[in-house]
């Protein structure tokens, strides 16, 4: 990233953020008793895969493709990873202190998501204001000149 254009996910402090996460949470999945395995404990598994992958994907896809709708889903199995290691919490199945960890991983990977996704966004409407500009510049002096005649 040395000219400032990420050119891989791995590069994005999100998706890094969130491997971080979802290295966190697989340890506090393995702390669920064996009744909890395939329930819980998986849930918590598939949701905490879920937010790298969908950023590395949406990435990947290109700013032409549906990164701002991956990033979006990133950020709604976030929201599920968290529920799920509160109930966790509440059921006494971990403590405070192994939740703590995890808990500032989830406000830092979605001020990141957040900000991700307010920087697309913003790329996509400059794309937009570019390319409508370049319109107007074509058709206006086309326009002037049939009003001239």
């Amino acid at each position: 990233m040395a000219d400032g254009v990420i050119r891989s996910f791995r590069e994005l402090h999100a998706w890094q953020t969130a491997m971080d996460l979802a290295l966190v949470s697989y340890g506090l999945a393995k702390r669920l008793p064996l009744t909890e395995r395939f329930e819980l404990s998986g849930q918590v598994r598939r949701s905490a895969v879920s937010v790298p992958s969908n950023i590395a994907e949406g990435q990947s896809c290109g700013e032409q493709g549906r990164y701002l709708h991956h990033v979006r889903i990133a950020q709604g199995s976030l929201g599920e990873l968290e529920t799920e290691l509160e109930i966790a919490k509440r059921l006494g199945f971990i403590d405070s202190g192994e939740y703590a960890e995890a808990e500032d991983l989830f406000r830092r990977t979605g001020q990141l998501l957040h900000g991700l996704a307010r920087s697309i966004k913003r790329r996509r409407l400059q794309r937009i204001g570019h390319r409508t500009a370049l319109l107007v510049l074509a058709v206006l002096p086309a326009a002037v000149l049939y009003v001239l005649r």
